[in-house]
């Protein structure tokens, strides 16, 4: 059986020109949560059968959305959740696993026992851009000869600009982020006062707030940034 099966993640309600472009003529689509909208499932499944897990920014309109899938397409034993920690410990029965959340492509051969098997996929996001990071999808190919996976990279938009993060070093935005959140400040409030991207804003404060005594190292760290900048 042949089949092209389109696999995105955290479009965030938007669907770029180039990801329509690259999903016309699949035969089945996976979107890996964070989602946001019902139209951006309505305007996909206008090209192909859609399978979707609930992202944790996906609210009450996705509640019928599940939060792990398991499921067979072309021959593939498929498993996909939003976060990679919802996905199953034993990954050997599935052939390919899928997840998002980080907004990073990742494509790793995961090899039990000696012999290569699953392979664990992170397609990144293709929708809004953060901070520096490219703009990703993948597309899955099954045929006869057996099935391969390849990066689909999203050209950014003429005039998009890339998110601002801060005048100064990210370290003292998270600093202000954490101040302003014990001052019981919302993240519409924060990202307002001091001009920083809202979506960076809310992850701070997710982290800060669901890791008690969490410092602005080890929120840098969570957001893979220690080191970088």
């Amino acid at each position: 059986m042949n089949m092209k099966i389109g696999v995105l993640s955290d479009t965030h309600d938007l669907l770029r020109s180039e990801v329509l472009d690259a999903l016309r003529g699949c035969d089945a689509i996976l979107h890996a949560g964070d989602i946001s909208s019902r139209r951006i499932l309505d305007r996909l499944e206008e090209i192909a059968p859609v399978k979707a897990v609930r992202g944790n920014n996906d609210g009450e309109w996705a509640d019928d959305l599940p939060l792990f899938l398991d499921i067979s397409l072309g021959g593939l034993r498929i498993c996909m959740a939003h976060k990679k920690k919802d996905l199953p410990k034993d990954l050997t029965p599935y052939d390919l696993a899928v997840c998002g959340h980080t907004h990073r492509y990742a494509s790793v051969r995961l090899e039990p026992e000696g012999k290569k098997r699953t392979l664990l996929l992170n397609p990144g996001s293709c929708g809004p851009r953060r901070f520096t990071q490219p703009i990703t999808m993948a597309m899955l190919t099954i045929d006869a000869d057996g099935w391969d996976v390849k990066q689909i990279l999203i050209p950014r938009a003429e005039g998009e600009k890339t998110p601002k993060i801060d005048g100064g070093s990210i370290y003292a935005q998270i600093e202000k982020v954490i101040h302003d959140t014990e001052k019981g400040l919302g993240v519409d409030t924060i990202a307002q006062k001091r001009g920083f991207d809202r979506e960076l804003v809310e992850q701070i404060v997710r982290l800060y707030v669901t890791h008690p005594g969490v410092t602005a190292d080890g929120i840098m760290t969570k957001l893979g940034m220690l080191g970088k900048l």
